[in-house]
């Protein structure tokens, strides 16, 4: 199966907005605060965003509430053209923990990991029906660790079954991804080391302590 560029065809999609002169209204679901420094610099040039901080999947309770501080006060102390707004959704930790029951072992990236897309992915989309955003998407594009065919599958799935636009997106394509490190930096922003979620905190747990052994 041939890949999709779907930067590609974010890049087109903004280009008609332009040529229309819209500013539409976007739902961005954001991981963490490095993830969505690029995302907020590169789209709020185009698009009037609410940012969603949705993440049921963090574990401890101090690093969801750590995550939550951060990528707040980025949003204040960033400069943009449109303006920019933040929603703290539920940390309804269960509703992780249910998707997650039968896949534990999972590895990164796999089926686990694309439940938990999904249920972030489609609370995002409900908010956005609900509160009427033109369009939403996610930040989760950008991270090297993730499978934006995957994430722009799911969101697709997710924009027909819930009746709202999804925003196509591969935010680490253009040097992204770079360009989130240099604003974490810039911004001194706290950078976890793991995605998230107790089975990937143990892994990197485990990883730190094969490292010191060697």
């Amino acid at each position: 199966m041939n890949k999709i560029n779907y930067q590609r065809e974010l890049d087109n999609l903004i280009s008609n907005l332009e040529k229309e002169g819209r500013v539409p209204s976007l739902l961005l679901h954001s991981c963490c605060g490095p993830c969505s420094s690029y995302c907020i610099e590169y789209l709020s040039q185009f698009f009037n965003i609410t940012v969603f901080y949705y993440n049921p999947n963090i574990y401890p309770d101090e690093e969801y509430y750590h995550r939550v501080k951060e990528q707040q006060k980025f949003i204040e102390a960033f400069p943009t053209k449109h303006k920019v707004s933040f929603i703290e959704g539920d940390y309804d930790k269960e509703s992780f923990y249910t998707i997650a029951k039968g896949f534990e072992k999972e590895p990164e990236k796999g089926a686990r990991c694309h439940k938990c897309y999904e249920l972030r992915l489609r609370r995002t989309a409900k908010v956005a029906k609900e509160k009427g955003f033109d369009f939403f998407t996610t930040t989760l594009t950008i991270s090297p660790m993730k499978d934006s065919q995957v994430l722009n599958e799911i969101g697709l799935k997710v924009s027909e079954e819930e009746g709202i636009s999804w925003l196509p997106s591969d935010f680490k394509k253009k040097e992204g991804y770079k360009r989130s490190t240099e604003l974490s930096k810039e911004y001194d922003m706290y950078r976890q080391d793991y995605c998230g979620c107790v089975y990937s905190y143990n892994e990197r747990q485990l990883q730190k302590a094969q490292k010191t052994e060697d």
